[in-house]
């Protein structure tokens, strides 16, 4: 019956959408809705902000189960979340930050800002940027609706097979995990064939690839890797759906299946993975730290060349996950060479960030402050992982708070802080005024040292034998301490969350207006008015050479250098179909949890209709001449 109500309700409103589309008036009563307008956006700028509240929100589930994990280990045999609660809310923690909250929050900066230092009107695609978005966003709310029906994942982020098949995990949980992946990763992988398309195809004359802002290089390889990195992961869940819903033995030994590969397939995705969320924030630092040092960024063809090899060699190192799996002395003696290798470029750009400051004129904002600290804890996770590249020390070391330590040095000191550094340096442009600097130190004080409490102790927590994944210690083991203090530091990293959320409240309110360039940048989206028209720019750009703002500011007089001449203006027209095929998508990923295989094909059909629709849609957009630029809304 229920199965039948959801068919009859989806069937209905499908119908409403797609016979309302044609309909002129119902059109016009819909486009004046502010919902409405957000939900069939196909701006790259609006899209952005969609992805920082979608994000945002994924970041406070993800941040409350970190939190609720170091209270249970604050103290030694605790019973505040026991036994297979707490591989849920582990489990959901990993999966939520670095498929849910890291690249979509960098995703965000990146719709709204590369266009804009590319001197674009938009990405390529416009109308597969709205849908990759919805899809993030439904795959990940039907991971996330885990809590209300069924269970969560219990498996650990990397749901290794064989605790992820049916015999040790016989819930819907794994079910959510592979299918709202599976969706949130199609619309990943959409949004990275669009930077691509877009950064090559869509520069203004005379950007050539070297003199791209380092924010638009590392989004550039980044996607290159998203494009090689996902589908051997969509290969994967697809194989761990089948073994789950209908009994296949991929991975099942009981059936000649192979658990090894599963790890193979996941971390051929995973280590690059790493690379594709710790890149771009390579490149907000960059711009960052060349604008508040007064510095034209110190060897700039050896960061663009360091950030390719680093795309390169992101490939050649997953096995350093698999040390202990027993693959022999000699592949783990090539792959610990990589590993140390990847070292090198890393280093080069270290070195050229301080080459940067040395000499410059620094202001230390919030932004720069947290590229400055930035260089601290990157520097010290990394050489965490030269000593985890090392085989012996890695056997010694593996699954224990060591590995946990090193990698949240990483990725919290590298994508957590680089997207905090890119948000209160872009904030202006994406919405005209400014965050509130006394707030910001105090965010970054705050966050900064707590990262630095709940992260180094647990090195020594791993080095005394703390295996990671347990819910509870004893006494007497000297783990006591380490662990009060991590907790500790987990609280001072959520107060300093809350002084942001505090101060983007208050600049909502009452903001101190911007400007259109209030860091005397560099690069072209400072050139535009903030926030940023719908077009973008009026006339395309010329652009005459490296940090080409900079150039017109300085040399020139003060205007960028049109490459066209004044005319009316192609906009694309806002879509809603993009968010009915994800709903789509989530209808019928709700109903393959479930085992209602009518449900789950409904949802497909709906996608194919919408597809079919989509297919033989005659829409052109429309124009905005000259004479409405100063009428026409941001």
């Amino acid at each position: 019956m229920a199965t039948l109500i959801v068919i009859i309700v989806f069937a209905l409103f499908l119908g409403a959408i797609l016979t309302g589309g044609y309909n002129r008036e119902y059109l016009e009563r819909m486009q004046k809705s502010w919902i409405w307008q957000w939900i069939t956006t196909v701006d790259h700028k609006r899209i952005g902000i969609l992805y920082l509240l979608a994000g945002g929100f994924f970041f406070g589930v993800a941040g409350l189960e970190a939190l609720l994990i170091r209270i249970q280990l604050m103290f030694p045999d605790n019973q505040l979340l026991t036994g297979d609660f707490y591989n849920q809310v582990l489990t959901m923690h990993g999966t939520t930050m670095i498929f849910l909250v890291a690249l979509p929050l960098l995703f965000g900066l990146m719709n709204v800002i590369v266009p804009l230092q590319i001197g674009a009107r938009d990405v390529a695609f416009p109308f597969l940027n709205s849908l990759g978005f919805w899809l993030y966003f439904a795959g990940g709310l039907l991971l996330n609706l885990s809590w209300l029906f069924g269970g969560a994942p219990d498996s650990g982020w990397t749901n290794y097979a064989t605790l992820a098949l049916n015999d040790y995990s016989p819930g819907p949980g794994i079910n959510y995990y592979v299918l709202g992946l599976q969706i949130a990763g199609i619309g990943t992988l959409i949004s990275g064939i669009n930077f691509l398309v877009t950064i090559v195809n869509m520069r203004a004359p005379g950007m050539s690839y070297l003199r791209m802002p380092l924010f638009t290089w590392t989004t550039f390889v980044a996607s290159i890797l998203i494009l090689f990195a996902f589908p051997p992961l969509t290969a994967g869940l697809f194989m761990m759906m089948f073994d789950r819903l209908f009994d296949t033995k991929f991975f099942a030994i009981s059936g000649g299946g192979n658990v090894t590969i599963w790890q193979h397939i996941f971390w051929i995705f995973g280590h690059p993975e790493v690379y594709i969320i710790m890149v771009p924030a390579f490149g907000i630092f960059s711009d960052v730290i060349s604008t508040f040092s007064k510095k034209r960024l110190f060897g700039y063809n050896s960061m663009v060349f360091a950030t390719v090899l680093i795309g390169f060699l992101g490939f050649m190192v997953w096995v350093h996950h698999m040390f202990t799996v027993g693959l022999g002395p000699i592949a783990n003696t090539i792959f610990a060479i990589a590993t140390m290798a990847i070292a090198v470029p890393t280093g080069i750009k270290i070195f050229n960030w301080l080459f940067t400051m040395w000499g410059g004129r620094i202001r230390f904002t919030t932004s720069m402050l947290f590229a400055a600290g930035f260089i601290v804890t990157f520097v010290m996770g990394g050489v965490t992982g030269v000593m985890l590249a090392v085989v012996p020390a890695n056997l010694q070391v593996h699954d224990t708070y060591f590995v946990v330590a090193h990698f949240h040095y990483v990725l919290i000191g590298g994508t957590i802080q680089g997207f905090f550094a890119g948000l209160y340096f872009w904030w202006p442009k994406m919405f005209g005024t400014l965050l509130n600097e006394r707030l910001g130190k105090a965010h970054f004080w705050l966050f900064y040292l707590g990262h630095h409490l709940t992260f180094f102790p647990q090195h020594f927590l791993g080095l005394f034998g703390m295996p990671r994944r347990i819910f509870t210690y004893m006494k007497g083991y000297e783990l006591e301490m380490s662990n009060l203090l991590s907790s500790i530091g987990a609280i001072l990293m959520t107060a300093g969350v809350l002084a942001l959320l505090y101060n983007i409240m208050l600049t909502l309110r009452k903001g101190e207006p911007a400007g259109s360039d209030p860091w005397d940048g560099r690069s072209l989206e400072w050139a535009i008015s903030s926030p940023p028209p719908v077009y973008n720019f009026a006339q395309i750009p010329r652009v005459r050479g490296l940090d080409p703002w900079w150039l017109e500011k300085y040399e020139g007089d003060g205007t960028l250098k049109a490459a066209e001449p004044l005319g009316p203006i192609h906009m694309p027209s806002p879509n809603h179909l993009p968010f009915l095929m994800a709903m789509s998508f989530f209808i019928s990923g709700l109903g393959f949890v479930f085992h209602s295989w009518q449900v789950g094909f409904l949802g497909l059909i709906g996608v194919a209709i919408i597809l079919f629709v989509r297919s033989f849609e005659e829409d052109h957009g429309y124009h905005i001449q000259p004479d409405e630029w100063n009428g026409v809304e941001s």
